[in-house]
């Protein structure tokens, strides 16, 4: 049974389509958007007679050249490698105010790796600088031990040899062992 009181989607609880505070859905008829464009275009005749800019009117100008709205422009536009240009001219107003924030950055250059110059030290910090000789110590360290020249290493190399010595000494006997019973089942069965 749906929670809440009765079954429809009205009263409150879950259920039902209601769209925000309760207001009922509006959708806009197609006339009116043509009415719209219509009027849209003709204050942008007025802008241009009377000699008014507007930075969003070149870029309606745009989409207007691209197509409708809802397309995509095609691969080679002018709208792709036009960045830099369109980094370069003010939105809005703010060209027009100025402001002295101390805060603010100024124009941002970023700047690629590779234009970075290779031969500009890093200063490490302490911290870093500690990290990578400690792993240049254990790289020489694993080096060493591999070469056998750390006590360590001369360690394992002296208990590897006394394991393999108590080994042979182990396989010889029981290879004795066996012999002697093999020796003690022959003179039994003649």
């Amino acid at each position: 049974m749906p929670r809440g009181k009765g079954g429809g989607g009205g009263g409150g609880g879950r259920g039902g389509k209601k769209n925000h505070k309760g207001k009922s859905r509006h959708f806009t008829d197609p006339r009116e958007m043509e009415q719209q464009d219509e009027k849209d275009a003709k204050a942008r005749e007025w802008r241009k007679k009377k000699g008014i800019e507007d930075s969003d009117d070149e870029e309606t100008e745009e989409i207007n050249k691209q197509g409708a709205v809802g397309e995509l422009p095609p691969a080679g536009s002018e709208s792709e490698g036009s960045s830099e240009e369109e980094e370069a001219r003010p939105k809005g107003v703010e060209h027009l105010i100025e402001i002295h924030n101390p805060n603010r950055t100024g124009n941002k250059t970023s700047r690629k790796v590779t234009e970075l110059d290779s031969k500009a030290s890093t200063q490490l910090s302490r911290r870093e600088r500690e990290e990578l000789e400690k792993q240049e110590a254990a790289r020489r360290y694993q080096q060493l031990h591999e070469e056998g020249k750390t006590e360590e290493a001369r360690a394992d190399l002296a208990r590897l040899a006394l394991i393999r010595k108590q080994r042979e000494e182990a396989a010889k006997k029981k290879e004795d062992e066996r012999l002697a019973r093999e020796a003690a089942k022959k003179p039994a069965k003649s």
